[in-house]
């Protein structure tokens, strides 16, 4: 099918464009004037008055539609990814967290699965693991008994059967071990991670220099200052600005970090080291009071209210159940320019994990990963390879 997107500002590289994108078999075909004539060859989606941006890319999510990517079916992945395609995302890291070794190898063969699989309409990246070589101090909602020293032999074996699939990895780098797995991590290709960890600000220097370089989840289960023996020492957090080209992803779900606290990061990071990430789990597009981290073999119980999902004691958040059209709203709301915001949700991530794709960005020859939406970004389509898979009616 051959698509005219017509009357829509243009959300591209070199700002808002009042022009029309023409589409062909997947693929951004051409961007022209709009008042260019029209061929019989393509039917006219009517983008008037709306916004129209690359597909939304969330390289950290854990599941949605009452599924999450440690379940054991390909099912799991149609739920999931369907309830975040109806708020824009396109493409998805699913991401594994902190299990045992036969339910990473489980969870590594589903997504084998479901990549094969005709009905996960989203693009699926490749995996990101969180965990299990974390900090203890920092497990965040990451089951304890689960959170363990580096082991090469487990981790090659998790490598080896993920096949190539697995793009990204996020460990505590101050783990004894953490400089080994750096080297395979350049041997294998996947791109490195700081994560729950309680490292001190050296410690993310040096760890920078080995190739950690984008921190996870920013202010969640990542050290800041303290005092050891009566001296302050810097953290993650502190490391993370003062190294410019340190990227971060950030929760912007306006729970996990505030709309003040947003604001802050936007203004101190670049713009270009910034990622927006939902860290979805299974309630994320649910209207749901309870819920649980994990697979269903594997629970961590967790209540959801006010647009969050908590600790059962209410202690700490276990997770968001946000979308990325929430994520963009926010930032918006906290001064960020449009543009920008959605550069954080479409461009940024993929840069960040150094995938060789031709998405995220409106250009000639690019995949036609597509939404279309108002000025409080709520999806009117969404097109994926060309095809409209939200709001079919032309």
């Amino acid at each position: 099918m051959k698509y005219r997107i017509h009357g829509g500002r243009l959300i591209a590289e070199n700002g808002i464009l009042e022009k029309d994108l023409l589409i062909s078999e997947g693929k951004i075909e051409e961007i022209i004037g709009r008042e260019a004539l029209s061929s019989p060859d393509y039917r006219v989606i009517d983008a008037s008055e709306l916004f129209v941006s690359a597909g939304f890319v969330d390289i950290h999510q854990h599941g949605g539609g009452g599924s999450d990517y440690m379940d054991g079916s390909p099912e799991d992945y149609v739920n999931a990814t369907e309830a975040h395609l109806r708020h824009g995302t396109t493409s998805v890291m699913p991401t594994l967290l902190s299990a045992g070794t036969d339910a990473l190898l489980r969870a590594i063969k589903n997504y084998k699965l479901a990549k094969k699989d005709p009905r996960v309409r989203a693009n699926l990246l490749g995996i990101h693991v969180e965990g299990p070589y974390i900090s203890p101090e920092q497990a965040g909602a990451q089951k304890p008994e689960h959170i363990r020293a580096f082991d090469e032999a487990e981790y090659r074996a998790i490598l080896k059967a993920a096949d190539g699939n697995i793009k990204r990895w996020s460990v505590a780098p101050e783990l004894e071990g953490a400089e080994r797995f750096a080297k395979v991590a350049r041997e294998e290709g996947f791109a490195l991670s700081i994560a729950h960890s309680n490292a001190d600000f050296d410690t993310v220097v040096r760890a920078f220099d080995m190739g950690y370089r984008h921190v996870t989840h920013l202010y969640s289960a990542t050290s800041s200052i303290v005092r050891r023996g009566g001296f302050r020492v810097a953290g993650v957090l502190e490391a993370a600005y003062f190294i410019d080209d340190m990227n971060v992803e950030i929760i912007a779900d306006g729970c996990h970090l505030p709309l003040n606290l947003l604001a802050y990061v936007a203004k101190f990071k670049k713009t270009s080291t910034v990622a927006l990430i939902t860290d979805a789990m299974r309630a994320a597009g649910q209207n749901v009071s309870e819920s649980f981290l994990g697979s269903r073999e594997d629970p961590l119980p967790v209540i959801v209210e006010d647009g969050v999902a908590k600790m059962v004691d209410k202690s700490g958040f276990a997770g968001s159940v946000a979308t990325a059209d929430r994520l963009v709203r926010n930032m918006v709301a906290c001064g960020v320019s449009l543009p920008d915001a959605i550069r954080m949700m479409t461009v940024n991530p993929l840069k960040m994990m150094n995938l060789d794709v031709k998405k995220s960005e409106l250009k000639v020859g690019y995949d036609a990963d597509i939404c279309i939406f108002n000025d409080d970004i709520q999806m009117q389509k969404v097109l994926v390879d060309g095809k409209i898979v939200i709001g079919e009616k032309v």
